[in-house]
């Protein structure tokens, strides 16, 4: 797909609130709660809500529908991502001081790890406005599957491939169920989270939005 070089970052169209297309997702906005690897809310994200492009909304709601012929929800962490949220993320990188949430997020790795390894990027693809991060609940039992680590946990065993003696084979195959539809329609995964997956097919791939994660700012 031809990328808009002339899309404003500050500009909303194009992108909706996926509440809207995916009927009965799941919403758990880490970034706009205190429980993530900060602690604290992250800038930019002045509602809990998920938003993505169109056409990323249109392929999850395909994913969303066969995922709910097996039994499944969608639960989703994180959609679009402000650039100011990442900034964010960065400036914590370089405090060497916080590490309030270490014991629960990044236990084995230093903070500057995170970054040389590829866990958090100086330019998210979240940013561009498709790529999600999500899990799957089951139906019966309303618990999301276990998928072997939580999300944002930053750690070689959170790699989807990962075939350690701490990855079950159920907790493998679980990962596969999410992964395998995904790609069916039109997603790609990242090789060291198994909850993140970006549209292949993404309209804005050279442009990293900066308005906020607001229903309100949508509607303007």
């Amino acid at each position: 797909m031809t990328a808009d070089f002339k899309k404003d970052p500050m500009d909303p169209s194009g992108f909706v609130l996926l509440a809207d297309h995916v009927p009965g997702i799941v919403q758990e906005i880490r970034y706009y709660s205190t429980y993530n690897f900060i602690g604290d809310r992250i800038d930019g994200y002045e509602e809990p809500c998920a938003i993505l492009t169109k056409e990323a909304a249109r392929a999850l709601k395909s994913v969303a529908n066969e995922m709910n012929v097996q039994g499944y929800r969608l639960k989703v962490f994180d959609c679009y991502r402000p650039l100011k949220a990442v900034k964010h993320f960065v400036l914590w990188g370089i405090e060497d001081l916080d590490l309030r949430m270490k014991p629960f997020f990044y236990p084995n790795l230093e903070k500057q790890e995170l970054f040389i390894k590829g866990y958090i990027a100086s330019r998210s693809s979240h940013s561009r406005g498709s790529t999600v991060d999500l899990t799957l609940l089951d139906m019966q039992t309303g618990k999301e599957l276990d998928m072997g680590s939580p999300f944002d946990l930053f750690s070689e065993i959170s790699h989807p491939d990962y075939r350690g003696s701490e990855i079950s084979d159920e907790q493998y195959e679980n990962r596969m169920i999410l992964q395998r539809v995904m790609v069916r329609n039109g997603f790609e995964p990242l090789d060291c989270e198994w909850w993140h997956f970006t549209l292949k097919d993404e309209p804005y791939p050279d442009t990293y939005f900066d308005f906020p994660v607001s229903a309100e700012y949508l509607k303007k």
